[in-house]
């Protein structure tokens, strides 16, 4: 028992150092300096630093957008979910592959994608011109990053989602319909009820990075549109408060918390995680 012991704790020893590494060390210098002024003296002036105008609109903002881009991501991949959940074993393997091929490609890259396709003098326009049709103004709008939004967190609705359908016991579906109940009832009843679990994780992973995001705003805003983590990127890398920076991100950290807790509420036993 004692050389079993022994033995896990050495083959847990590398992700140890990771975690303490990648994860508390950073976690550590984050709240040190938000707490912290310029003369390490304690302060929450850097947290309290989100009710100025300036960064409770930002925040707000970030909000929003997150919220709508989750929502058309949920209408969009629970149907998608559905059809490959139906679709047989052969079949769906390969689709699901198609369907996250594009993960695979750098993040930037996809989002520098959309941004030639969506500027004035992008592709989508030159395409619209040809055709004498009127021309696509969405480029540094919040309809552009939204769509931004969308793109690049699809996939992260549909796996959870996808993986929730197909756990779900056929029989369990027959017997309602056996007892009268039509598509309607049994979808209302037994099918989405039973893909909660799938729905707040894939709400959870879309959520969480459409909020914190700073690089589709960036490139599909431009400068005129400021999400919460443009203004916190700024901090760090143009303004060099990290004070000020680690505060503000330490606010966004209370929401990312928030959304996970419910998550764990509604997804216990981890039905909702990702193939």
């Amino acid at each position: 028992m004692k050389n079993n012991k022994i033995t896990g704790r050495l083959l847990s020893a590398p992700y140890l150092l990771w975690e303490t590494v990648f994860i508390l060390i950073p976690l550590g210098m984050v709240f040190y300096f938000g707490l912290t002024d310029k003369t390490g003296a304690f302060t929450l002036e850097n947290v309290l630093a989100m009710m100025s105008a300036e960064h409770a609109k930002a925040l707000w903002l970030s909000v929003g957008l997150s919220l709508v881009s989750t929502l058309i991501c949920f209408l969009l991949a629970y149907p998608l979910a559905m059809i490959l959940a139906h679709m047989n074993v052969n079949q769906h393997s390969f689709i699901v592959l198609i369907f996250i091929l594009p993960m695979w490609m750098n993040f930037l890259l996809r989002t520098l994608a959309w941004q030639t396709l969506l500027e004035k003098n992008g592709v989508i326009n030159y395409i619209l011109e040809s055709l004498h049709m009127p021309s696509l103004n969405i480029i540094n709008t919040p309809a552009a990053i939204i769509l931004g939004m969308v793109y690049n967190f699809l996939p992260f609705m549909v796996l959870p989602i996808y993986n929730s359908l197909v756990k779900i016991d056929p029989n369990v579906v027959n017997a309602a319909r056996d007892l009268g109940a039509n598509e309607l009832q049994t979808f209302i009843k037994i099918t989405f009820p039973l893909t909660i679990p799938g729905v707040i994780s894939g709400v959870t992973m879309v959520f969480v990075p459409a909020l914190t995001t700073f690089v589709i705003s960036k490139l599909l805003g431009g400068s005129k549109i400021l999400l919460i983590g443009n203004v916190i990127e700024e901090e760090f890398t143009q303004a060099g408060n990290w004070h000020l920076g680690s505060g503000l991100s330490i606010v966004l950290m209370i929401f990312i918390i928030f959304n996970m807790v419910i998550s764990a509420v509604f997804d216990k036993n981890g039905e909702g995680n990702m193939l």
